[in-house]
């Protein structure tokens, strides 16, 4: 027998219901969670659920109680992409939940000035190399966005790397390589060899609470944290830079709005020449690039 539509489970009504409830939990964007959550519910697109919305459809019981079931967990503040398994990160759909930082839309602002600086290398097989890659979002995007380079990257959270390998499979990127280790040494073998250093490392001052719930209760420790000022890691990857890098290399680094001034001291000072601070799409300082001497 074919299940029959709830009478007050239109996706309108449902929708509306959805938006309130997140809005009164305090989820930033209520209107756009709610339409992917159903979307991933029903294992459609975006777009798709905006026009079952305009034309009234209704949801099977069945439906009904699987989206109730994830609306409950993102009103817990549980991430967005925790709940769909993936996360997007400019041409591609990455896997992620717990234990790997989620790529948020900024970072692509950072792999851009990454993808711009291998493209420039006069080299037909130019070396980048990602220090703490997380899900693998800018190792990948540079990997694929520029098919011709070979990228390695390193990742010391042994769950972080994990999610890595599982992306770098489900892209498929060829010229990518995916280490374990510590990137103050897991890549000593590539020194003097590499056109660009990127990095999206941990810049969180220790003692700063982070104001988003799903960052404070859900992003592992070790992708937030780095030290009283947070440049801890951006102090040893300036080294390690220098010992990878060769004249006219070039790093590329994210970091908080309010950090640009001392990453392009901590570069100067290490020797980087033209650090240079650069805007995300909000207008707030978020990479800092400089080239090697």
């Amino acid at each position: 027998m074919t299940e029959q539509p709830a009478s007050d489970a239109t996706v309108p009504v449902v929708l509306a219901n959805a938006r309130q409830t997140l809005a009164e939990a305090g989820v930033a964007d209520p209107g756009v969670d709610a339409t992917l959550l159903l979307a991933h519910v029903l294992g459609t697109s975006r777009g798709d659920i905006q026009l079952k919305e305009s034309l009234g459809y209704s949801l099977t019981s069945d439906e009904g109680e699987a989206f109730a079931a994830v609306l409950s967990r993102r009103a817990a503040r549980e991430p967005l992409q925790h709940i769909t398994g993936t996360a997007p990160f400019r041409y591609m759909e990455l896997l992620v939940g717990p234990g790997v930082f989620v790529p948020r839309p900024e970072t692509e602002i950072v792999a851009q000035y990454a993808i711009d600086a291998l493209w420039a290398v006069a080299n037909p097989a130019p070396v980048a190399v990602d220090l703490g890659t997380g899900s693998g979002a800018i190792a990948l995007a540079m990997a694929t966005e520029v098919p011709h380079s070979r990228v390695i990257a390193v990742e010391r959270s042994v769950d972080a790397h994990a999610w890595a390998a599982k992306n770098v499979a489900h892209v498929g990127a060829t010229n990518m390589e995916l280490r374990n280790g510590d990137f103050a040494s897991a890549l000593d073998d590539l020194a003097g060899t590499v056109a660009v250093i990127a990095s999206n490392p941990p810049y969180v001052p220790a003692e700063a609470i982070p104001r988003d719930l799903e960052v404070r209760l859900y992003d592992p420790k070790e992708a937030l944290y780095s030290g009283a000022d947070g440049l801890d890691d951006i102090r040893v990857i300036s080294g390690v830079g220098l010992r990878l890098g060769y004249p006219g290399s070039s790093i590329v680094l994210e970091h908080g709005e309010w950090q640009g001034a001392d990453i392009r001291e901590i570069l100067t000072a290490d020797g980087w020449m033209s650090a240079a601070t650069h805007q995300d799409l909000t207008m707030r300082d978020r990479v800092t690039t400089a080239v090697h001497p």
